[in-house]
């Protein structure tokens, strides 16, 4: 049986928009009743356990990714207490985060996907659909950023 195709419209898309809203904060949430921990926080530590090791100066990159880009990043880094031990000898502004065993742990037990069910979602679409996802919302992100411009608003950034 063929699925019906609903008219296209600038509604019917901005619904689409809100259900995805909708459905990654419902995830999030539904992560930290599960977990103890936030959706960010569980990204964060998910990214920890894969590269084993992480180089504070290089959560930069991962504090952008799990949703804090509007921070700065002497903001972001005064989040991060790191063990002094994790100091290297070479250079004492280098400090090595690792996870700790309750961190393993509360990964282990914590709910999938880890990063959320958006981020999922779009890493199993095919290659071609993303990159035309991605050119379609970089369209509307530039039609944003005109009206934004017109209405004399400072456009947030968003390219890498």
């Amino acid at each position: 049986m063929k699925k019906a195709v609903s008219q296209v419209t600038p509604l019917s898309v901005l619904q689409r928009f809100r259900v995805l809203i909708r459905t990654a904060q419902r995830h999030s949430q539904w992560i930290e009743r599960q977990s103890g921990v936030t959706g960010a926080q569980l990204w964060a530590l998910q990214e920890l356990a894969e590269v084993r090791a992480c180089v504070l100066a290089n959560l930069r990159t991962a504090w952008r990714c799990i949703g804090r880009p509007h921070r700065t990043w002497s903001t972001a880094s005064g989040d991060c207490s790191p063990d002094p031990q994790g100091r290297t000898s070479a250079d004492q502004r280098v400090v090595r985060l690792y996870l700790t065993e309750a961190g393993t742990a509360l990964l282990a037990r914590a709910p999938s996907p880890a990063r959320g069910v958006l981020p999922e979602a779009l890493r199993l679409l095919d290659p071609e659909a993303l990159a035309r996802l991605q050119g379609e919302l970089d369209g509307l992100l530039l039609q944003i950023r005109d009206l934004d411009e017109g209405f004399g608003m400072q456009p947030l950034p968003f390219t890498e």
